[in-house]
């Protein structure tokens, strides 16, 4: 069982708050809302009255986990304590500055669990356990494990779904060995794993326009520096139409990684005010992908992870220096592994 020193530090914050909000970034996935419905069931079964918060609207895919109903678009204005899951980035949090919420925060004890390698820009959080792992969900199963928080079946399913999720099915680089034993301590506790990997295909179905769109999206997608490197724009128009469907980039980005000689998928989404999102994702042996978000103030993992800008640069100046930068990172790879 893997220990962390903030341990106690999480468990006399939450000893002494009764309402305690579950918050997710504005760039909800599986494991963020997986970590934040199994840290609902834990926290209630500690006599506690956790209200769960996401400052966007759930993707439709996610919805078939259960609970995923009462997470509240509106952030609660009576609450004791906070816990940040699945983010240590203070720009993940961009709808509580828009509604003023992030004041509320500020003024109670704010607790951050993640599992990113990125460093924490969450600067009014009482307490940060971010450690490496494979999934948020890992960190609150073995913090739980230390404190002696009970896990009901409830809440070990989430987090073997989140777990599953995260790490593409135990098979992404992060998956450690501690990560399978956990997977295999929670089927001793009862989870099922076809009923999990069942409830995982359904998500899995597309609404019919979203498989004409992704063929549209993927006769878009446009190759550079040898084939090595695949981007696709996202406009606004497509990002209103579909995003209640589906998220766009997940559609096409892990096909695009697919072609011959091709590293690193990257994907832009643009927004009307300016703003602009980036998904990257990169082939085994090719891990740039945190280092491509770091250089625009974004982070993530090795193989996926992501930036957002939102100063007004021009977008295709952007694209250039994003191709440029991803190109020089796969030749100073290439030149370490010659």
């Amino acid at each position: 069982m893997t220990t962390y020193k903030e341990a106690q530090e999480i468990q006399s914050i939450i000893s002494e708050a009764k309402t305690i909000a579950i918050i997710q970034a504005d760039n909800p996935d599986v494991d963020s809302l997986a970590s934040s419905l199994a840290l609902e069931q834990i926290l209630h079964d500690l006599g506690k009255d956790p209200i769960m918060y996401c400052g966007v609207d759930l993707p439709s895919y996610m919805r078939y986990l259960p609970g995923s109903d009462r997470v509240n678009k509106e952030m609660p204005h009576k609450f004791d304590a906070s816990v940040i899951v699945d983010t240590s980035s203070d720009s993940l949090l961009e709808q509580l500055d828009v509604s003023g919420a992030k004041a509320w925060l500020a003024a109670k004890p704010t607790i951050v669990i993640d599992h990113h390698a990125t460093k924490p820009t969450i600067s009014f959080a009482n307490v940060i356990c971010n450690h490496s792992a494979v999934s948020t969900s890992e960190v609150i199963y073995e913090l739980s494990r230390q404190l002696g928080w009970e896990i009901n079946l409830d809440a070990k399913k989430l987090i073997t779904m989140a777990i599953l999720s995260d790490s593409l099915g135990l098979t992404t680089e992060a998956t450690s060995a501690r990560s399978i034993h956990i997977v295999a301590e929670l089927v001793e506790g009862g989870v099922s794993l076809p009923e999990i990997e069942n409830a995982r295909r359904e998500t899995m179905r597309r609404d019919p326009v979203l498989i004409h769109y992704k063929g549209r999206l993927l006769e878009r997608v446009e190759f550079h520096d040898s084939n090595r490197i695949a981007t696709l724009t996202i406009p606004w128009e497509e990002i209103e139409k579909y995003s209640p469907l589906y998220n766009p980039p997940m559609l096409v980005i892990d096909d695009m990684r697919l072609a011959k000689d091709t590293k690193v998928a990257i994907c832009f989404k643009l927004y009307p005010n300016g703003k602009i999102t980036t998904k990257i994702r990169c082939n085994w042996g090719s891990d740039i992908a945190n280092k491509l978000a770091e250089h625009f103030g974004g982070g993530g993992h090795p193989y996926a992870a992501g930036f957002k800008i939102q100063d007004g640069r021009d977008f295709n100046t952007l694209k250039n220096e994003c191709i440029k930068v991803a190109a020089e990172l796969l030749d100073n790879l290439q030149a370490k592994s010659t």
